[in-house]
């Protein structure tokens, strides 16, 4: 879990702001909320004290505290919606007398910025070099969108939806913890499974997926990163992708999923986190032909093959007394949101594990070396978090997951 401090200042488009904190929390994080003054003529105090269960920043100097001080030491992310004229010209300049652009002078965190405003406003050479001035500072910069505005016209300067703005900030979190030297699992085991399992059928042919191992390695590198010690349990990954494997992590390699059950089960009775990412095969052959499966000359009958199931590694494990204290299992499903959310659910409910990472696949996304798109739901099949955009990002932030996880539990 992240800690995001949300800057709001006085344009119209501001009643959209509480749609990108809810955002936020939805995907796990704990957000905060800065706010000039004139952007309570908008969205009130008790708007967002409601929201957030806590105070509105907006006094530079409240109760005797340097409060934008205290904002910056712990913000994680600084998401600035929306961001005025006004706004982009004084954090440009590094003016400092609000609360929202103090906060942001004070802080290291990456930031991002949503402007919002009049399209003549947005064109206007001045407000142009501000955002040419602030992106080459590193600050990110969401470029309004074109539609009808708050004064009746139609152009570019229309706020980017507040879900479009949540979920690229979170990217931008996400893509930070990649080069997060900090030790946030120093101490901790995690075994991570990777790949997919193949179940043979004959001494040349196998049943399979698609399991590349990409996520799951990228979790393990991630989790190394973090301070942690890793075990891989990996199924059939390609040899030029394990070539990206540093040597700290070790790597046991298996085949078929009784294989795979055979080393989980062995390595997790000292850990403190399992991710199975790995695709475990549901079902396998009832028999192995010793040699080759010919084709019959004689007729046009193709043989039968007689499956039976594979064990439920993940449940197996989420249900037993030695299990470790986190568990995540991951799914790979196909269809419509409602679809997999429903899927999902019903595995988190069965599996005895805390968190499902549901995982949509498809023509370009999940499987392989392509974008990833990650729900976390918990027990419940509540979603608790998502991670989009490269496997490397995806892996940063659920293993930001696992570390507020594990920190929570000795609390």
């Amino acid at each position: 879990m992240a800690t995001i401090v949300v800057g709001v200042t006085g344009g119209v488009a501001a009643f959209k702001a509480p749609i990108v904190v809810r955002e936020c929390q939805r995907a796990g994080h704990d957000v905060y909320v800065a706010a000039t003054r004139a952007s309570l003529d908008f969205v009130g105090r008790s708007t967002w004290e409601g929201i957030t269960s806590r105070p509105v920043a907006v006094d530079i100097a409240g109760e005797g505290r340097a409060e934008h001080v205290e904002l910056a030491r712990i913000a994680d992310l600084i998401i600035i919606v929306p961001a005025t004229a006004n706004t982009l010209a004084r954090l440009a300049g590094g003016f400092a007398d609000d609360m929202v652009s103090l906060t942001v002078l004070a802080s290291n965190a990456p930031v991002v910025v949503a402007p919002a405003m009049h399209s003549n406003m947005w064109l206007a050479p001045a407000t142009q070099a501000n955002v040419k001035t602030l992106r080459e500072r590193g600050i990110h910069v969401i470029d309004p969108d074109t539609g009808a505005l708050g004064s009746g016209d139609t152009g570019v300067g229309r706020l980017r939806a507040p879900e479009e703005i949540a979920r690229r900030a979170l990217e931008v979190l996400n893509a930070s913890a990649l080069t997060d030297t900090s030790s946030l699992l120093a101490g901790r085991t995690i075994v991570v499974t990777a790949g997919g399992t193949r179940e043979p059928i004959d001494p040349v042919r196998f049943l399979g997926n698609k399991s590349s191992g990409r996520q799951g390695l990228a979790i393990a590198v991630a989790g190394v990163r973090a301070g942690a010690t890793v075990r891989v349990i990996a199924a059939n990954i390609d040899d030029s992708i394990m070539a990206l494997v540093p040597p700290s992590i070790g790597v046991t390699r298996v085949g078929s999923a009784l294989e795979m059950r055979e080393a989980t089960m062995s390595m997790v009775t000292d850990a403190d986190a399992l991710v199975m990412t790995a695709a475990v095969a549901d079902f396998r052959p009832e028999t192995i032909s010793a040699s080759k499966i010919k084709k019959d000359p004689t007729t046009s009958d193709a043989p039968i093959l007689r499956l039976v199931r594979n064990p439920d590694i993940l449940s197996e494990i989420g249900h037993s007394d030695e299990r470790p204290p986190l568990v995540i299992g991951f799914a790979a499903e196909t269809g419509t949101d409602e679809e997999i959310l429903a899927y999902g659910a019903d595995k988190a409910a069965r599996k005895g594990a805390n968190f499902i990472a549901l995982n949509r696949v498809g023509a370009c996304v999940g499987f392989g070396d392509v974008p990833n798109d990650v729900r976390l739901l918990d027990a419940s099949g509540t979603v608790v978090g998502r991670y989009t955009g490269s496997k490397e990002e995806v892996g940063a932030g659920l293993v930001g997951q696992i570390a507020a996880f594990l920190d929570s539990l000795e609390r």
